[in-house]
């Protein structure tokens, strides 16, 4: 978490909200710009870190 930054705005940390976890990693969620406000989905473990169309 500490080395992910925004892909649009460089901004960086980016907030974390955890839906579902498992053995303590993030399974379902998402991480949030708090800058530019885009949105980032966590599914099945893996951070969908592609910028918003």
């Amino acid at each position: 978490m500490d080395i992910l930054a925004c892909p649009v705005c460089k901004h960086h940390p980016l907030l974390l909200e955890v839906e579902r976890e498992m053995a303590g990693e993030v399974m379902e969620g998402r991480l949030l710009c708090q800058r530019c406000k885009a949105v980032y989905p966590i599914e099945d473990g893996i951070p969908d870190m592609l910028p918003p169309e």
